[in-house]
């Protein structure tokens, strides 16, 4: 049966009832005022306070007693929200991307690496920046040369927050300072050079300038920023005179190819001399280390052919001029034959001789035993050639 089901029995089901229940045959809601003050005693004993007082008290005494209990409950309970709020806040972290810069009563006090920091909350003022990711900024404009000619350059400077504390507090708008300055460093470096600088090969001498010129207003202006790189996207003439300078750009690159070109047949021929050179030299010093060494045996052998002519005249004379006719003979085809029996000199045509036995001329050519049976031919037939005209003088002398 449910507890609040009509009838007039008695309702033991009431979860608000004590017992028998306190409110009878009373079928209404419950009584929120007591639900919510049962509530505040419990809360005011768990906090030390005294709670609800039974007995005789009377019903003024009971109620005021009630009504403090619930106040202080209240009290106790704001103050546990408020400690809590505040210890909340007394805490935060710092990612090992950041810097935290931390405002005491609206002055610097200190920055903060990365890790868990505390502060003094509603008093100190916590700013945490980015220090390690790299920013990027675009500027382009049309400026003079130092020749007076005008020329439209594109601009990407790529940077980083450098100092946490120079960042928040020197610069308002940082990021504004940043291009102003480098509007001004592009103009001053563009102003100090020619249009053909800026257009051809000082456009990587000019992004260099600018960002030196830059990191140099950046420190003096106190930004608290730092550059990674400055490039120079493009330089362009003003669109009257693009399509002449295009030609002239056209001419520049014919140029330095053929320059190219030249530095290649140099790296070719350059190395080729030099060996051919080397080896002149080389064969220079062979020659000459040959002749000399030739000069001493002649030198040598001369001395110790002079010692032996000291020691025998005549028969040394001899010995060399055999040799010196043995030398120049060598190389004749001709055969003279003294002979004692007549003052006529025989005459063999060896060179005809050699040829007819099919030997050839030049002992160099004739190798092996082939050239020793040629050899052997030729002497029998000059040796039977001989025996003949001696035969021949002997008849005629009788």
């Amino acid at each position: 049966m449910a507890w609040n089901e009509p009838g007039g029995n008695r309702n033991d089901n009431d979860p608000w009832g004590n017992g028998g229940g306190r409110r009878g045959n009373d079928q209404g809601p419950p009584d929120l005022d007591e639900a919510l003050k049962k509530g505040l005693d419990k809360l005011n004993k768990m906090l030390g306070g005294k709670g609800k007082k039974s007995g005789g008290d009377g019903g003024n005494s009971g109620g005021s007693s009630g009504v403090a209990g619930g106040f202080g409950a209240v009290l106790a309970l704001g103050a546990i929200l408020v400690v809590g709020y505040v210890i909340f806040q007394s805490f935060y972290t710092v990612n090992e991307q950041e810097r935290a810069v931390v405002l005491r009563f609206g002055e610097y006090s200190k920055t903060e690496s990365p890790g868990l920091r505390f502060k003094v909350p509603l008093i100190d003022d916590v700013t945490k920046v980015l220090v390690t990711s790299v920013r990027t900024a675009q500027s382009s404009g049309q400026m003079l040369t130092q020749d007076e000619n005008l020329v439209t350059v594109d601009l990407q400077v790529q940077y980083r927050v450098g100092e946490a504390r120079d960042y928040v507090l020197n610069v308002r708008d940082s990021n504004q300072a940043l291009a102003f300055a480098t509007d001004s460093a592009l103009r001053h470096e563009v102003g100090s050079s020619s249009l053909d600088d800026v257009l051809t090969e000082g456009r990587a001498e000019l992004a260099v300038r600018v960002e030196q010129r830059l990191q140099g207003f950046l420190e003096e202006y106190g930004t608290g920023l730092q550059i990674v790189r400055v490039n120079v996207e493009s330089t362009q003439p003003p669109p009257a005179v693009q399509d002449a300078f295009r030609e002239v750009q056209r001419a520049r690159e014919d140029e330095q190819q053929v320059k190219e070109e030249a530095e290649t047949y140099r790296n070719k021929v350059v190395p080729e001399a030099r060996g051919q050179a080397q080896r002149m030299i080389e064969e220079a010093s062979a020659y000459k280390e040959e002749v000399t060494e030739r000069a001493r045996g002649e030198t040598a052998r001369f001395l110790e052919l002079l010692a032996v002519y000291q020691m025998a005249p005549t028969v040394t004379r001899e010995r060399m001029y055999l040799q010196t006719l043995e030398t120049v003979l060598s190389s004749s085809s001709k055969i003279l034959v003294d002979t004692e029996s007549s003052g006529n000199m025989m005459y063999l045509p060896l060179d005809r001789l050699t040829q007819g036995g099919g030997l050839p001329r030049s002992g160099n050519q004739s190798s092996g035993s082939d050239g020793q049976m040629d050899i052997q031919t030729v002497t029998d037939q000059v040796i039977k050639e001989i025996r003949t005209r001696q035969d021949t003088n002997t008849r005629r002398s009788r």
